[in-house]
């Protein structure tokens, strides 16, 4: 687009036009024929101009693009709030994690043409953001695994002895205790005790084999349905899994901010563009009018006037070149190699704007519901919702009375200690223990405040939902007006076009001046760059509109 102005008002200074090469956008970003158009798009308009001199040539340049559509779909389902659950999840242990993303797209290199997707590709396999969020995938396994130490085997031993003293004993045992997922304990050991015992310690003797004992604590009421440890492990399990859509919404993110970059890089790409041709064109036009002043057919000042002009191209120049290098170390930050070094693209790099798909249309309700299926910001909230429902039943198990029933199995083996050999029968022991909270305040409080968070909860869910809804219609209204934009900035380039090309025959002819002259391409390239600003909205929308139906989805 920018080079068939400036191309068309250089050749219209030699009474001739410039044939330039047909730039498909979508195909060069796939090749590497887009470096070698840009390499020699600036010699050719010179050197076709002066040969347009001589041919008298007015054929106009043409510039087709060719179009671009960037479409995802992802689904991931989400539920609307419940009520307090009633049935506690199952045992989940901890399963084994992927801490950095696989590979799904080729990352930009050096020598490739640099293109969206190849920006998306370096971030999924480079951005050290990115990196940093998978490894919350290790710290939530970490976390579960560190809760699920509560059901771990233990095991115990001791040894006390009296040594000195009227009565001296010696006792050793050894031991296990198994924690119960469902509740209570399971215990197994050994031990023996010899010696003198006091007559009110007896029952730390054994016969001379020892005892065993085995034995079961069982909750009939209090810690049966949940209990601390299950709690705990639960909990664990539920950040674990939140983990997955948050690092999905910083991903979203990153490629959002990413492609951001990318067009802004491109579109001052194609202003750069723009700041070198119209200084050639001026600089052209110097010799040309130089030669025209030593002849006599013009007067000096006309001379003086066109250096003033060159001047201020060249200083135009450096401050748009600037601000493509600015673009180009900020795209730097997503475009990495595969070893995650930053690549700061150069000139040779530049891409062009692809044409705006004008057959976009897409249906609105259809799209809220996809973006309401696919958003990670209430997947998080349903796990939210799941975690306080599980503090809730932890605080209704508060108010149940502890009721717990122990058995507790024993057999000495081994001589006898005592005549009457009153250690030597199988021993059973049956016993019921009871606690009773009467007032319970601390649990019926924690559930009270648990029912306002669970509501908060819904009510910000509700709110969350609307906000998606009206992202998704504010990026369609975004979408069609760039493409308004953009149809009435393209009328406007061909009107400024042709006020161009006839106020350079008028110079040519000597019935205009070299002011009109500049006005004239003054304003061919002010809108030009309204094009160009308007594709830049489109594609900051059209990856608003990737961002907002979550269309990326993770590894």
């Amino acid at each position: 687009m920018c080079s068939r102005i400036l191309t068309i008002l250089a050749a219209m200074h030699f009474s001739g036009c410039v044939t330039v090469n047909k730039y498909d956008s979508q195909a060069t970003r796939e090749s590497s024929k887009a470096k070698q158009t840009q390499e020699v798009s600036l010699e050719s308009s010179v050197a076709q101009a002066g040969q347009a001199q001589d041919v008298g040539n007015d054929e106009e340049t043409k510039i087709s693009l060719t179009a671009f559509e960037e479409q995802g779909e992802g689904t991931a389902a989400t539920s609307n709030p419940q009520e307090v659950q009633t049935e506690l999840p199952p045992l989940e242990m901890p399963a084994e994690v992927t801490p950095l993303p696989i590979e799904i797209q080729e990352p930009a290199t050096e020598d490739t043409t640099v293109s969206l997707d190849s920006v998306i590709g370096s971030v999924y396999q480079s951005f050290p953001l990115l990196e940093s969020a998978f490894a919350g995938r290790i710290i939530a396994q970490g976390d579960q695994i560190s809760a699920a130490g509560a059901y771990d085997f233990k095991f115990k031993a001791a040894s006390e002895n009296n040594v000195l003293g009227f009565y001296q004993n010696y006792r050793q045992s050894l031991g296990f205790a198994q924690p119960l997922y469902n509740g209570g304990e399971f215990f197994a050991g050994y031990r023996v005790g010899n010696g003198e015992f006091q007559p009110w310690y007896l029952e730390r003797q054994t016969n001379e084999g020892g005892e065993f004992k085995a034995g079961v604590n069982i909750p009939l009421a209090k810690d049966r349905r949940i209990d601390q440890r299950r709690a705990e492990l639960w909990r664990a399990n539920y950040s674990r899994q939140m983990a997955e859509p948050e690092i999905h919404a910083l991903l979203i993110a990153f490629i959002q901010e990413a492609s951001y970059a990318y067009w802004e890089w491109v579109a001052a790409g194609e202003k750069l563009l723009i700041a070198e041709q119209v200084l050639v064109l001026a600089q052209e036009r110097t010799d040309r009018i130089k030669q025209q002043v030593e002849n006599g057919f013009i007067d000096p000042p006309e001379l003086t006037d066109n250096l003033r002009l060159v001047s201020e191209r060249e200083a135009k120049l450096a401050e748009v070149f600037q601000k493509y290098q600015k673009a180009a170390i900020k795209l730097s930050l997503y475009l990495r190699d595969y070893e995650g070094n930053p690549i700061i693209l150069g000139k040779n790099e530049l891409q062009r704007f692809p044409s705006p798909d004008e057959r976009f249309h897409a249906i609105v309700d259809l799209d809220i519901q996809m973006a309401i299926s696919n958003r990670p910001e209430l997947v998080v909230m349903d796990f939210l919702r799941k975690q306080l429902q599980l503090d809730y039943s932890a605080a209704q198990n508060e108010t149940r009375p502890s009721i717990d029933t122990q058995w507790i199995a024993s057999q000495d083996i081994g001589m006898p200690t005592s005549p009457k050999n009153d250690k030597g029968e199988f021993e059973l022991e049956a016993s019921v223990f009871m606690d009773v909270p009467l007032q319970r305040r601390k649990a019926r409080g924690k559930m009270f405040a648990l029912e306002g968070k669970m509501t908060q909860l819904q009510a910000k869910r509700r709110m969350t939902e609307d906000k998606i809804a009206v992202e998704v219609q504010t990026v369609h209204t975004a979408l069609q007006a760039a493409l308004k934009r953009y149809d009435s900035t393209q009328q406007a380039v061909e009107y400024a076009e042709d006020l161009a090309q006839r106020e350079r025959r008028n110079f040519e002819l000597g019935s205009s001046d070299l002011l009109k002259v500049t006005l004239r391409e003054q304003y061919a390239v002010e809108a030009s760059e309204k094009v160009i600003d308007s594709l830049l909205d489109f594609y900051k929308a059209e990856a608003d509109y990737r961002a907002t139906l979550a269309q990326d989805q993770l590894p």
